[in-house]
């Protein structure tokens, strides 16, 4: 299935394809943590016929429900919007001092000026972690920042 997708700068990036059925639908994931799901009516493909608004909690829950990975993509592609700004994916390592750790202990946001937005652990994604959520191996932090401060994150975690 072909996935298309369209910088919506200061907005987001939507999302379209077409269901084995036909159906064109679009996906439209806001700056914000918000998803608005689409589908297009035949004769025009540019309005919509039934749109639900998802606040972030709730895109978050019907993510997880789908099993979905491209939480990390969909971070790296909204960084493009920003000069300057990339993202970046750090394992935590077996020998990681932060390994059985909060993620607030690594100080690592006020330390670089990065900000870890999501911990993918397996097929889970954990968006927006708090200070308080654990770290363990094998956990994959999203990193947004420079790539001075992505690299800074990376030698705290990894213990340099």
């Amino acid at each position: 299935m072909e996935v298309t997708e369209i910088l919506l700068p200061g907005v987001g990036i939507r999302y379209e394809f077409t269901t084995s059925r036909g159906a064109r639908v679009g996906v439209v994931a806001r700056r914000s943590g918000d998803t608005e799901l689409l589908i297009y009516g035949i004769g025009d493909p540019d309005t919509p016929r039934h749109l639900l608004h998802l606040g972030r909690e709730e895109s978050e829950a019907v993510a997880e429900m789908l099993g979905a990975p491209r939480v990390a993509e969909r971070f790296a592609d909204l960084t493009r919007e920003v000069p300057g700004l990339v993202s970046g994916q750090i394992e935590i390592g077996d020998d990681s001092p932060y390994r059985d750790h909060t993620l607030g202990d690594t100080r690592a946001r006020t330390r670089t000026g990065a900000s870890i937005v999501a911990i993918v652990r397996g097929e889970s994604v954990i968006a927006s972690p708090t200070p308080a959520q654990s770290l363990h191996a094998g956990d994959v932090l999203v990193v947004v920042g420079t790539d001075e401060g992505i690299a800074g994150v990376e030698r705290i975690v990894g213990g340099a």
